[in-house]
C-alpha cells in the first residue's frame, strides 16, 4: 500500500492533518526525526483528534534509516524542484511519498539520494502548496493509479 513520509516536519497542524489523511485511507505515516515539535503538542492533538488512534506512525532517526528499513519501497520525493509531474508518474503499490519540511523542504543531498523526484504542477506565479494539501493530492493520485479508487 502507498504510504506517506515526512522529512523533519515542523508545523504540528500540518503533520496532524497528514496523519488524519493517512488514517482515513489506511496509509502508514513515516516521520523522519527530529520533528520541530513534540507529538504531545496541543496544536497537533487538536487537529489529529481521535484519528491518532486509527493511525500507524513509524519514526526514523534519519533518511538513511528510512531507506534501510524500507528496501521494498520506492521513495518518491515531492518537490517544487521536480521535473516530472506526478500526473505523468507511474505509481506502484509499495511506493512511499516523501514530503519535505514546510519551512525548508529537504536538503540537496536528499534530492541527490533519491531517483524519483516529482512535482505537482501549479501556476507559475506561485511558490508551493501547503504540505498537507500536497500530501492529499499525491496520495489521491497514487491510490487512483493503483486502483484503490
Amino acid at each position: 500500500m502507498i504510504s506517506i513520509a515526512l522529512y523533519k516536519p515542523d508545523i504540528p497542524q500540518n503533520t496532524a492533518s497528514i496523519l488524519r489523511l493517512c488514517a482515513c485511507f489506511g496509509l502508514k505515516t513515516h516521520i523522519i526525526e527530529p520533528c520541530g515539535f513534540n507529538l504531545n503538542d496541543n496544536r497537533f492533538k487538536r487537529v489529529a483528534m481521535d484519528y491518532i488512534n486509527h493511525s500507524s506512525i513509524i519514526r526514523y532517526e534519519s533518511l538513511e534509516d528510512l531507506i534501510k528499513k524500507n528496501k521494498k519501497s520506492r521513495i518518491i520525493l515531492m518537490s517544487t524542484k521536480g521535473k516530472k509531474s506526478l500526473f505523468r508518474f507511474k505509481f506502484k503499490n509499495n511506493d512511499m511519498i516523501l514530503l519535505g519540511r514546510e519551512s525548508k523542504g529537504v536538503p540537496e543531498y536528499v534530492h541527490n539520494e533519491l531517483q524519483n523526484v516529482i512535482k505537482i504542477p501549479i501556476a507559475s506565479q506561485t511558490r508551493s502548496l501547503n504540505v498537507s494539501i500536497a500530501a492529499s493530492i499525491a496520495a489521491a493520485e497514487a491510490l487512483r493509479q493503483i486502483k484503490i479508487f
